[in-house]
């Protein structure tokens, strides 16, 4: 039977039956041998010398080269995988051999295309800060070049929407001290490559926050109606779909009108039962003097004490019937068979803690 891995049963070679009788043969030596014998088997025997030869022979192994280059991510041109799901190995089995990993897995999934998507960019914005606080080692060399690509893909994007701009200085403050550190420890074999290539890496992300630190968002041409032409109650009602109490205080920064309805105890109070557990609020009370609980205090200190809660239009999922890691609007095999499927939501996190076994 055939075998999907290379172990010590199938390294790479299969049996040939020959006039001389059963010879091994590796798939290196099949492709040459074709190669050769189509080359030779040419219909003009005197077009045929040792000159064309060579160049057909010299031809392979260029193609041969540029491809091994490719695959091993050594060439200038990015390299991405379009995978829309893949199947996640955890153990080594008589059919395959081998591991799943998270580099492979983030290089296979096609996330050049996930930032591309509305849904989906936060949730690879918040995959890409996890992997610089602390999983940037374990990433292969390939899976790590991949990941710079990424970045400046995501980087690009911010750049030309005008949005999102502070998660992303954010992720790329984080990864500029995490390599700070990882680059002294470069004699360990902590990152994979030259330490000129992380140094320039990092003179990249030190260009693409001064890029971002001098954009400039360009007004929209007013065509009606603004935030402050409605009435109070509605304004509060937008406000009370913010998540994160920075874009309350920038709104009403706007103007004093915004600014006193930012203020609202009862807007702070939703954003912290959004956030965070009763038991989490309780051990960080704060009274004020007239008896009233400082609800927009208690946030911003919650907020350095716990994670915020984290919610995304797009998710990973997994399937727990056949191992199919896949997003949540893409179809996988399990779906023909079993239609309602076992499948989980996996959070950033969750994704990461897949493959730490």
């Amino acid at each position: 039977m055939p075998f999907l891995g290379q172990d010590w049963r199938s390294p790479g070679q299969n049996w040939v039956k020959t006039d001389e009788g059963w010879k091994k043969r590796t798939a290196d030596d099949k492709n040459n041998n074709v190669s050769v014998e189509s080359f030779c088997n040419v219909n003009e025997p005197e077009c045929f010398n040792k000159e064309n030869l060579l160049l057909s022979l010299s031809y392979d192994m260029s193609a041969k080269k540029r491809k091994k280059d490719l695959m091993n991510n050594n060439s200038k041109v990015p390299y991405f995988h379009r995978e829309k799901w893949i199947y996640v190995h955890k153990g080594s089995t008589k059919e395959r051999h081998g591991y799943c990993t998270l580099g492979e897995a983030f290089n296979r999934l096609d996330f050049s295309s996930a930032i591309k998507d509305t849904r989906r960019f936060n949730y690879v914005v918040r995959l890409l800060e996890l992997i610089a606080k602390s999983q940037l080692p374990s990433l292969s060399g390939v899976a790590q070049k991949n990941y710079m690509n990424i970045l400046e893909r995501v980087v690009q994007k911010v750049l030309d929407d005008q949005l999102n701009v502070r998660p992303i200085k954010e992720l790329l403050q984080t990864l500029y001290v995490s390599l700070c550190g990882l680059v002294q420890d470069m004699g360990k074999s902590v990152l994979v490559g030259n330490i000129n290539i992380w140094v320039h890496r990092m003179e990249n992300i030190l260009q693409w926050q001064q890029q971002l630190d001098n954009i400039q968002i360009n007004r929209p041409t007013s065509t009606g109606m603004t935030l402050t032409d409605l009435p109070a109650g509605l304004q509060l009602n937008i406000m009370q779909r913010l998540t994160d109490g920075r874009d309350l205080v920038s709104l009403g920064q706007v103007c004093p009108e915004l600014g006193t309805l930012t203020e609202d105890r009862l807007l702070w109070k939703k954003l912290c039962q959004y956030h965070f557990t009763d038991r989490q609020i309780r051990k960080r009370l704060m009274v004020s003097e007239k008896g009233h609980l400082e609800w927009k205090k208690m946030y911003f200190k919650l907020s350095r004490c716990y994670p915020h809660r984290e919610q995304y239009s797009d998710t990973l999922h997994l399937c727990t019937h056949c191992h199919i890691l896949f997003w949540k609007d893409t179809n996988h095999p399990c779906t023909a068979n079993n239609p309602e499927g076992c499948t989980t939501s996996l959070s950033p996190q969750d994704f990461i803690n897949l493959f730490n076994f």
